[in-house]
Formats: structure tokens, C-alpha cells, sequence
């Protein structure tokens, strides 16, 4: 399993998650800049989109203004853009064909299938008009890869490498989004206990899929310090960083078990982990979320190299 195949499931899922997350990311600023105040409140929003998602640079040297369709067409499928959501697809589509022999049928007909629907809508430029059709199919691809996944795959290394895929890309994708919010829409150091825009903090929310689990938690409630506790260290939240660690780490276990012996990826892991179960909010906040979250996303991707190195794969 190790190698190619190891490598082919990981990447896999990887692509698919990072796709959906971005979907949810275009559909949060699309309705976000709707309700914009200004043409100039609108640009800032998609600007934003553009930077948690690391295209701004790449933007920039292509274009010069921030308009709705210019912005979420690059995203999805501009072929300038190899970051695109189309060529992530491809990939996931292309790393699912490699290990075709390894996956069972419905984790390839859900990934094909997502693959050439999506081929399809984004043959043409997308328009405001159907722009909430094309982020649902996106999402809807990962949901019914991830359902067959969970529901036909045999709990082996297959599932495992995938498994993890899609929780270091989950847990890098709820700390940069939590970072840009922090750091670039309200880059002010006064946020912290002020009276904040609950517009701007329920788009949070909904970019990570998380308003309405942080209501029923919260009553509603629009805390700064409360959604930061919420989405870093919320065992019960999918998204949370504890909870993407914690099922690494379970799945990092499952290949231990499969090899007979742990790598330095555990150990690694462990201290991480050990990092999130000691530290408070409050302690977050005296060293800088930023700061922290920089910590997290670096860490995260040495884990993600460790556990390549270990088992002998790359992307």
C-alpha cells in the first residue's frame, strides 16, 4: 500500500476537501458582498476571499480590480489559475484513477461522477445566476465521496491515508480562515472584546459551516473570544482544529496498528495535540492569535511532511 497508492488516496482527499471549503468560501462572500454597503465594501469582501483561499498574489499579477464574477470565476475555473476549483477536482479525479484498484466502486463512480458534472458546468463562465448551483454541486461532490467512503471502504490503511488527507486539509483550511478574519478584515487589535459587526462574525461561521452548531452552543451569541475557543479547541465541532487533530491522530493509530510500530509521525503528533488539550483561550489570546494559528498551520503541514516521509510518498 505504501507509495504510489498511499500518496494517490491521500491526495485524493485532500482535493476534494479543499475544494468544498473553498466552495463554502465563494458562497460566504457572495452573499457577504450582496449586502455591502459600497462598490468598495464589495471588492474588499472578494479581496478577502481571494487572500484565505492564498490566490491574491497570483490574482493581482493577472488583473486589477475585485469585481464578483472576475474574482469567483478565477477561483473556479479560470485556466490562468492552476489553483483553481476545477483543477482540484482533477486531481482528486486523477489520484482516485491511480488507485482505482484500491478504492471500492462508489468511492470512484461518487468521484467521477462529480468530476465530469462539474467539468460540464464549468465549461462556460459563471454567471450570479447560477453561481449557488455550481457551489452545491462542488460541495455535494465531497459529501457523497466522503458517504461512500464511510460507508463501503474496509477500515485499512485505504481509509486511513484518506482519512487523514482530509483532516490536515480541514484543520489547515478552519485556521487560515479564522487567521484572515483576525488579521485581515479586522486587523485592528481593539476587536478583541469590542462590539463587533455580527454580520461579519455569523460569515465566519458559515464559511467553516459552523453558525448554526455555535448557536445551539451559545445562544446566539456573537463573542469573538467564544468563536475562537469554539472553531481551535471544540472537541464536539467537525471543523474545529482538537477535532481534526484528534482524528488524525485516531487514524494515524489505525496505521500503527496495520505496520506493527509507530513513526515519527506519531510522536509528532502527540505533541501537538498535547499543545491544544493544555492551552485556553485565554492563553491563546495573551500569545496572539495570530501568532497561534501561524503556529498551528505550520505545524500541521510538518505533519503532513512527516507522515509522507514516514510512509514513503510525496505529492
Amino acid at each position: 500500500m505504501l507509495g504510489r497508492a498511499a500518496n494517490g488516496v491521500y491526495w485524493m482527499a485532500r482535493y476534494l476537501e479543499r475544494a468544498e471549503n473553498t466552495a463554502r468560501l465563494i458562497d460566504v462572500g457572495f452573499h457577504l458582498a450582496l449586502t455591502g454597503s459600497s462598490k468598495d465594501s464589495q471588492h474588499d469582501e472578494w479581496r478577502s476571499v481571494l487572500t484565505t483561499a492564498g490566490l491574491i498574489e497570483d490574482y493581482e499579477a493577472l488583473y486589477s480590480d475585485f469585481s464578483g464574477p472576475q474574482v469567483f470565476n478565477y477561483i473556479l475555473r479560470d485556466p490562468e489559475n492552476p489553483g483553481s476549483v476545477l483543477k482540484m477536482l482533477e486531481y482528486a479525479r486523477t489520484n482516485a484513477r491511480v488507485v482505482r484498484t484500491s478504492i471500492t466502486n462508489s468511492v470512484w463512480e461518487a468521484t467521477n461522477e462529480g468530476w465530469m458534472t462539474l467539468k460540464d458546468m464549468l465549461a462556460r463562465p459563471v454567471r450570479e445566476t447560477n453561481l449557488g448551483e455550481v457551489l452545491t454541486a462542488i460541495r455535494r461532490t465531497g459529501t457523497l465521496v466522503r458517504g461512500a467512503l464511510e460507508g463501503t471502504m474496509l477500515r485499512n490503511e485505504v481509509y486511513n491515508f484518506a482519512r487523514i488527507g482530509t483532516f490536515i486539509e480541514r484543520a489547515d483550511n478552519t485556521a487560515r480562515i479564522l487567521d484572515v478574519k483576525y488579521y485581515v478584515l479586522l486587523p485592528s487589535n481593539a476587536w478583541v472584546g469590542s462590539n463587533l459587526d455580527n454580520q461579519q462574525w455569523d460569515t465566519l461561521l458559515r464559511s467553516v459551516a459552523g453558525n448554526r452548531a455555535f448557536s445551539w452552543l451559545n445562544a446566539g451569541s456573537m463573542d469573538p473570544r467564544e468563536i475562537a475557543r469554539f472553531l481551535i479547541l471544540d472537541s464536539q465541532f467537525p471543523r474545529s482544529l482538537v477535532f481534526c487533530a484528534e482524528k488524525i491522530r485516531g487514524n494515524l493509530a489505525g496505521l500503527a496498528k496495520e505496520y506493527g510500530g509507530e513513526t515519527s509521525a506519531h510522536e509528532l503528533l502527540r505533541d501537538k495535540l498535547s499543545r491544544l488539550h493544555q492551552i485556553d483561550v485565554e492563553e491563546i489570546f495573551d500569545q496572539g492569535l495570530h501568532e497561534f494559528l501561524q503556529d498551528f498551520i505550520t505545524r500541521t503541514n510538518e505533519v503532513g511532511a512527516v507522515i509522507a516521509a514516514d510512509y514513503r510518498f510525496t505529492e
